[in-house]
Parts: C-alpha cells; structure tokens; sequence
C-alpha cells in the first residue's frame, strides 16, 4: 500500500503516543517539556487505538497531517511490519516504538535500549565498558536492548531466562554483534549465572508487575552492583527492594523512559533534548503521589 504523502513541516506538527490502554502515559507530559526546553513547535496527544485498527488508526493520523508516534503495547509488532524502513536497532529489536512520517515513508526506529543505556551511563553514572552484565528475561523488552548495550563493550553479557530455548535464541541471534563488540555472550536458564558479582543486572522481565522476583542467583548481587528494573512507579518494586536487601544498588526505569522518549525527539526534529530536568520533575510527581 503506498504511502499517503505528508506535508511539509508546519508551524505546529503533530505528534502522539499510540497504544491500548493510554490514558496512563507520561509521554505528552514528557514532549511538552522537550518542546519547550528546545523551542520545538509541536503538538502532542495521547492516541488510543482498538486492537484490531492499528495501521488504521496510523494511516488517518498520516492523512491528518501527523509527523511521528511513540508506540506502545500492544503494537511494537505491528509497527515493525507496518514500516517501509527500519534502523538497525529496530530490526535487531524485531519492534518498533517510534515512527516518523515523510516522503521516504513510515520509518521505524527502536529507541528503548538507547533509552537504558544512557540512562544507566549518564544519568546513573555507570560505564557499561568492560562490564559484567547480567540480563533477566528473554523477551521483547530484553530483545531491544541487547544491541544497544553490546555496543558499549561489555566483557560478559548473560541472558537468563526461566524457559532456556529463548535465551539460547537471542545469545544466537546477536552472537556476531558481541563478537564484533569483543563482548563474551553467554545465555541459559538460571544456571547459566556465573560466578561472581555482576556489575550490572537488568530486569526485563514483566514480573514486577505482580509482585514476582525473577530468577536469579543472590550471589550475582554485590555491593557494587546496579540492579536496573525496566519497569518504575512510585515505591520500589520488588526486584528492587531484593536487590537493596542484598547490598546492591538499585534504580528504577524511569529514567529509561524519559531518555527513550529523548531519543525518539531527536529522531523526529534532528535536536536532542535534555532528560535530567524532566526525570527530576518526574521523581517529584511520583512523590508526590506517594505521600499523597
């Protein structure tokens, strides 16, 4: 199907963030703080889409003159298909959370491990260069960061899954980029923890969700060990909350999504806004809300 043609910039383009539920999302919040931080002239809106009318939904949002999405659950998938082109993160990722709209098309990007690297190295301070890394999960969260984190060079980097096979896969699937990387790329169900104290270990896993520890060795948490949970909210997750138990220090994803968010920004107008004032606003809200 050709793609309907876009016009050009105007003195407010639109953007939004589709996805099934939205109401929750903190991205219009985020933009708008990058708008104005940038002097970007934009207009950002939440987008909810029925399950079934994705492409639908995105093609009327092209025909109304729409620039760019953020996509989210359920339709990374759908995205990845529905773009002409794709980045090599997007493609490695096998899903899609940002698109861009003009004449050469649907572009897809993939800018969550992006988001989680820069988080952990800029705003946590921790290099990921020569790292021992320790990876939870063996889905599509785990698969859009795996790239972006070999490219900073790790030593080790140990995907762990509770079903082995999905681990396996992934250790396959990205077996020449750690090569390339000089990154030793290990993978398993819990057994395949080595040794030893990580220096960082990302759950992305779904499990603090519901309350549910991921598996994983104690052992793998030291004193000098981050433990990074994709998912956030106002108290620790549980993941979290273990990880501090066992001496280690903990974040949450936050941060990811503010510089994931960045990131797709940056995609969309060629300028990269500052995340650290909008993650310190963000931090105060969900306080806030805490105390409340």
């Amino acid at each position: 199907m050709s793609t309907p043609s876009v016009p050009e910039p105007g003195p407010h383009d639109r953007y939004a963030v589709i996805g099934n539920p939205i109401a929750h999302s903190k991205s219009p919040f985020i933009h708008a703080c990058f708008a104005e931080q940038t002097g970007e002239r934009i207009e950002y809106d939440r987008l909810l889409a029925p399950v079934d009318a994705f492409v639908a939904q995105v093609r009327a949002f092209i025909e109304a003159g729409g620039r760019g999405l953020n996509v989210t659950v359920p339709f990374k998938l759908e995205a990845h298909a529905l773009a002409d082109t794709l980045s090599p993160r997007a493609a490695a990722a096998g899903a899609v959370n940002t698109l861009r709209f003009d004449r050469a098309g649907i572009y897809g990007d993939n800018t969550d491990g992006f988001g989680l690297v820069r988080d952990i190295e800029v705003n946590l301070g921790v290099s990921l260069a020569d790292a021992r890394v320790l990876l939870l999960g063996a889905g599509g969260a785990a698969r859009g960061v795996v790239l972006p984190m070999l490219e900073r060079a790790p030593r080790v980097l140990t995907i762990v899954n509770r079903t082995a096979a999905k681990a396996d896969a992934l250790v396959a699937q990205f077996a020449a980029a750690a090569s390339g990387a000089g990154c030793r790329l290990t993978g398993g169900a819990a057994q395949a923890i080595e040794p030893g104290a990580y220096d960082v270990i990302v759950n992305a896993t779904a499990g603090s969700l519901d309350g549910a520890l991921p598996e994983c060795d104690d052992r793998a948490f030291g004193a000098q060990t981050l433990a990074y949970d994709m998912m956030y909210g106002a108290q620790p997750t549980v993941f979290m909350q273990h990880a501090l138990s066992l001496g280690a220090r903990a974040a949450d994803g936050l941060g990811m999504l503010v510089e994931q968010a960045a990131e797709s920004f940056y995609v969309w107008r060629g300028v990269r806004p500052d995340g650290a004032p909008v993650l310190a606003e963000l931090r105060k809200q969900l306080a806030a809300s805490a105390g409340a």
